[in-house]
């Protein structure tokens, strides 16, 4: 793992009175890369609260929003590189995206919820690091 999945990983750790993670999944991407983009991690854990469960409708999974605004405040805003994001978790997971979809598939075939939606956070984390180095933004 890398510094940026154990920072999440911590983060995910972590729950609310009311037994929901402290830090949802589009929380836990986009603010672990904050600090290197110069961004405030406070203000992007605010920005990204409604992202949580699909923007809280089942629609895009919150760690692939994350990723999305991870590599928005590394100064990315080039089409292909938000298209490679997209391309790779499509590919890993049967062109799906939506996170009612993802959690579907997971619970036909066992899984439980919090496994899986940190494995997803795992999985973008990964993609943005990837992008990041590639691009000359992280080391």
């Amino acid at each position: 793992m890398s510094k940026y999945t154990d920072m999440a990983m911590e983060r995910r750790s972590q729950f609310t009175p009311e037994g929901r993670p402290a830090w949802n999944c589009c929380q836990a991407v986009v603010t672990v890369f904050a600090e290197d983009a110069r961004y405030d991690e406070e203000a992007a854990m605010r920005a990204a609260t409604f992202f949580r469960g699909g923007m809280q409708m089942g629609s895009v999974c919150g760690a692939i929003t994350g990723s999305l605004l991870a590599l928005g405040l590394a100064g990315l805003d080039d089409a292909q590189t938000s298209n490679e994001v997209i391309r790779r978790v499509r590919e890993k997971h049967d062109r799906m995206t939506e996170c009612k979809d993802l959690l579907r598939v997971n619970a036909e075939k066992g899984g439980k919820k919090m496994p899986h939606c940190n494995a997803m956070i795992r999985e973008c984390i990964g993609y943005v690091e990837d992008i990041l180095r590639e691009k000359g933004k992280i080391r």
